[in-house]
Order: structure tokens, then sequence, then C-alpha cells
């Protein structure tokens, strides 16, 4: 980030071109003209101008104010990702009228469920407590810590209410999510009374669309389920369609950020009471992303 200090030195002394070059510079990528950063900051660029003999001296400042006239931030970035597979919008749209719908679908005995595993995280205990804020002063957090273990967290999000039902396992395989399936969610659909679950999954290892479709069927017909589990998956790299990645989201920021705890099991009461507590107030995640505003957004690309 750059200062915000006037340029005493600065009076109108640049030619325009010079102002020209800081601004094409900052809207190019380093690596075009050679330099060996990855990001353009206001030194980086005041840097550049001496070096291609634009100016023989030039403050920061000067730049950052011509930058921030222009409304150029080139030292921050914004990640992106482009849909590629072929179906995308038609396999991304059963699950946006699935989201549009939830609540109307409850209502008639049909739970829309997104379902997903936070993975890989880990229980640090920092070598001295948090120490809380204090007037002019941050929370602080010990850089040093010990590693007292990794766990996953099973985890589904009711769409029409925004409950959320999880676990935490060992071990991220098909088996834990088989178990997941068995003593959470099934559990929860029969305390519902629903006649049908719509699950939305993403393409992962540990609920793989033909090892899953064949195990809810053999399932289905050995417990006699009086629901049956209609599951949809999402398109490759969709992540950001899921619902449920918005409540791991929720889950990173208000409790694994940052991290202190003693054990795996200390671990997993910590999620365990957040999901208590987020519960008590839960309420469907406003949704406002539809098959329409997917196509016009396809279109541009």
């Amino acid at each position: 980030m750059c200062g915000k200090h006037l340029d005493p030195g600065d009076h109108g002394s640049f030619p325009p071109e010079t102002r020209a070059q800081a601004t094409a510079l900052a809207c190019s990528l380093p690596e075009a003209v050679g330099w060996p950063v990855r990001r353009w900051n206001c030194e980086e660029v005041r840097k550049r101008l001496v070096h291609e003999t634009m100016a023989k001296s030039i403050h920061r400042t000067t730049v950052w104010r011509w930058l921030r006239a222009e409304r150029v931030k080139p030292w921050q970035h914004h990640l992106w990702q482009h849909p590629t597979a072929p179906d995308f919008v038609e396999r991304a749209k059963p699950v946006l009228r699935l989201y549009a719908k939830a609540h109307t679908l409850l209502a008639k005995g049909i739970w829309v469920v997104c379902s997903d595993e936070k993975t890989s995280m880990q229980a640090l205990e920092r070598i001295h407590p948090l120490q809380p804020a204090a007037p002019g002063q941050p929370m602080h957090v010990a850089a040093h810590y010990v590693r007292r273990g990794v766990s996953h967290l099973f985890g589904a999000l009711s769409v029409a209410d925004g409950r959320v039902l999880g676990v935490c396992r060992p071990r991220k395989r098909f088996e834990d999510f088989q178990a997941f399936v068995r003593e959470i969610l099934v559990p929860e659909a029969l305390r519902r009374g629903v006649s049908r679950i719509c699950c939305i999954l993403d393409n992962g290892s540990t609920h793989a669309p033909a090892r899953l479709r064949a195990w809810l069927h053999e399932q289905q017909k050995t417990d006699g389920w009086p629901f049956t589990i209609h599951v949809f998956w999402l398109p490759k790299y969709a992540s950001w369609l899921d619902q449920i990645e918005v409540w791991f989201s929720i889950l990173q920021r208000k409790v694994l950020t940052p991290i202190h705890q003693k054990s795996l099991e200390a671990l997993h009461e910590r999620i365990a009471h957040f999901i208590d507590h987020y519960n008590q107030t839960a309420a469907p995640i406003r949704w406002t992303y539809t098959v329409e505003q997917l196509k016009e957004r396809l279109a541009t690309l």
C-alpha cells in the first residue's frame, strides 16, 4: 500500500507524458517490461519511471496521487475462475432453481440440502494464550504454536432455513461420507418427516457420482428409508454456487481464525458448540443469483 503524504517537491513540474507512463505501467504486468515483481506498487512504479529516464527524481506519493486520480490500484488483485464445462449451465440450472424454491419445497416435504467437507482443519496450540483487544490495541496472537492434529468437517446446510449439521472425522474418505449420511443426515430427515432429500454436492472423491448412486440405491432397499435421496452434482469448478461454502467461510472467520486449541477433541467441541450457537438464530442465505444472471455472465466471457 502506498503512503498518503503530500510530495513537497511536486508542483506540476512533470510533463504529462510522465504521468501517462505511470498509469500505463500500473495497467500492465511487471513481467511485460522485464521488472522482477508480480504486482506493481507506487514505489515500484516510481523506480521504473526513473529507470526509463522519465524522471530524474520522483517521490512515490506523487505516483500515488496520480494513480488515485485514475482509480488504479495495481497492488490489489481479484481471483476469478472461468467455467470450462460444456454443460455448465445445464448442470447449474436445477441447483439454482432448487435454491429459489427451497422454502416452498420444504412445505411440501422436499428438503434441499447442500453438503460438503471442510478439510484439513488444524488444531494449533499457541505457546501463549490469546490476548484480548484493549484500547488502542488489537487482539494479540502468539506466532509460535504446536500442532495437535488435523481434522475434517462433514457438513450440510438446509437451504430453506439456514440450519447447519456437521460432524468432524479424522479422515476424508467415501466411507466417512457414508457415515455422515447414515448418522447425521438421515436422522435429521426422519425428524423433519420429509419425503425426499435433494442433496447438492460437488464432484469430490468422497462422494463420486457412480459410487454414491449405487450406495444410495442399495441403502434405500436395505434400510427402508421412508424418503428418497436425489443428488444434484454441481458443475466442475463451481464451488461459488455451493451455499455450504458460504457457511464454511463464516466458520473460518468466526472460529478457525485465529485458532488456539490444545487438542483435536477441543477443536471438535468448539466447532460443535458454534454450530449449536449458529442454529439458534439461523436464517436462509440471501441467494439472489439466478439462472438468467448465470447465462448473462457466461455470455460475456
